[in-house]
């Protein structure tokens, strides 16, 4: 080997800046070709001439050349597999599948004419096979190729393998991360599509009822979620009210969630009371979707008629909606039952409520109160309480309010699990 540096301080900083130059690329092809270029700038490998062998996919005795020091064109191994012909006989091919280090001093006399690779070895006379390990398999190997027949340094080969397997598995774990990166591109990508979808499933734009002030928010810890609100209209002019939670997050939740609003939105009897809706949600839902995943939902069904301002409302196991009357915040009182899916026998039972003018209702998921800050405290619902009380009367306020309160508990940390907040105002 030929040394190219002042002394060993010279070579370490090459060394130094190559390794790093190295740790900069993406591309697995880029970065071969660095590496190549960079080992003969510093005289690391003396050779005429290299050859890559792969029998990566392929069983024996097939294999690939796939670099070679005489091609004019630099064909891409692994986005161009397509254009590297499959050999099944010959000297390399021997090498490949002996998972071993070869040094051959005699090259002419080891291969036939009739060789897949003799336009590789005429005029060459030293040959070094460096396996490259993959699972205690030399799935690729690099060859050196020397015209003078004393080729390589003996001393200097052990090093020469020890290098190629660790180039080898830094291109390996290149290729995966690449791999890894289109496979995440991919699953990101249609994770955001289901999470469109979900979103389509809540309502574009709040309706308008009589003597009622509205405003919502939803938020999902990842791309999609299972939280779950709407307000439909109902025979004798009342309104439907639902929000829901669906345990877990992401596809699984946002999943059931889809279904959870199939189900509301196909219901054969639009005049039942909140009660029979959730027991008819909790039957459909044990009997054919959740009940043997060990998930449930949470949900809170209530029905309100403008006329009367009566509010009835059924609850299964849903957080209690934070009441303000006045200058108090409660929870809204009421009896319910256990969260959907997990028992068809639950009877869920109704209660009601009287809504005057000025009055604040809150209906939230539990990713609000139990919102944690950086101390792991959660934000609790005397937080919420305080944060409706300090809102004005309507529902744009009571939304903003309460909003700040939770960007003041949690900081900038991204939430944990879905946000859902539902403001009503009575005018």
């Amino acid at each position: 080997m030929e040394n190219k540096f002042q002394d060993w301080q010279d070579e370490l900083k090459f060394v130094v800046e190559f390794m790093r130059e190295m740790s900069l690329q993406t591309d697995p092809q880029i970065a071969a070709n660095l590496y190549g270029e960079r080992l003969r700038q510093g005289g690391f490998v003396t050779s005429d001439g290299y050859l890559a062998v792969s029998r990566r996919d392929l069983t024996h005795p097939a294999y690939r050349i796939t670099r070679s020091s005489t091609w004019k064109e630099n064909i891409n191994p692994w986005t161009e597999k397509h254009r590297l012909p499959v050999f099944t006989t010959g000297l390399l091919c021997e090498l490949v599948y002996s998972n071993k280090s070869t040094v051959i001093e005699d090259l002419p006399a080891a291969f036939a004419a009739d060789d897949p690779a003799a336009e590789y070895f005429r005029g060459m006379n030293f040959l070094l096979a460096m396996p490259q390990f993959d699972r205690g398999e030399a799935i690729n190997m690099g060859v050196v190729l020397t015209r003078h027949s004393e080729g390589i340094p003996r001393e200097r080969i052990p090093m020469m393998v020890m290098q190629s397997n660790l180039w080898g598995f830094a291109v390996l774990s290149g290729v995966l991360r690449l791999e890894l990166k289109t496979a995440y591109d991919a699953l990101d990508h249609e994770l955001k599509a289901v999470g469109d979808i979900q979103r389509s499933l809540l309502p574009h734009t709040l309706p308008t009822i009589p003597g009622l002030d509205l405003a919502a928010h939803y938020e999902t810890s990842q791309r999609a979620g299972g939280d779950y609100y709407d307000l439909f209209p109902l025979p004798r002019d009342r309104w439907g009210i639902i929000i829901a939670d669906v345990s877990g997050h992401g596809i699984p939740a946002a999943v059931r969630m889809a279904i959870t609003h199939a189900i509301v939105h196909t219901r054969p009897d639009f005049a039942m009371p909140p009660g029979e809706m959730l027991g008819y949600l909790n039957t459909i839902l044990e009997e054919r979707y959740i009940g043997r995943t060990g998930s449930f939902i949470t949900a809170l069904y209530a029905i309100y008629d403008p006329g009367t301002r009566e509010l009835s409302y059924s609850s299964a196991g849903h957080p209690p909606p934070r009441f303000v009357r006045g200058d108090r915040a409660t929870a809204l009182d009421g009896r319910g039952g256990l969260p959907l899916g997990i028992d068809q026998t639950v009877r869920y039972p109704v209660n009601h409520l009287f809504l005057h003018p000025g009055d604040r209702l809150l209906l939230y998921t539990d990713g609000v109160s139990e919102a944690l800050n950086p101390a792991r405290e959660p934000f609790g619902t005397d937080s919420l309480d305080a944060a409706c009380l300090a809102s004005e009367s309507n529902a744009p306020s009571l939304l903003r309010s309460v909003l700040a309160a939770l960007e003041r508990h949690c900081g900038d940390a991204p939430p944990a699990d879905d946000r859902t907040l539902l403001a009503v105002c009575v005018r």
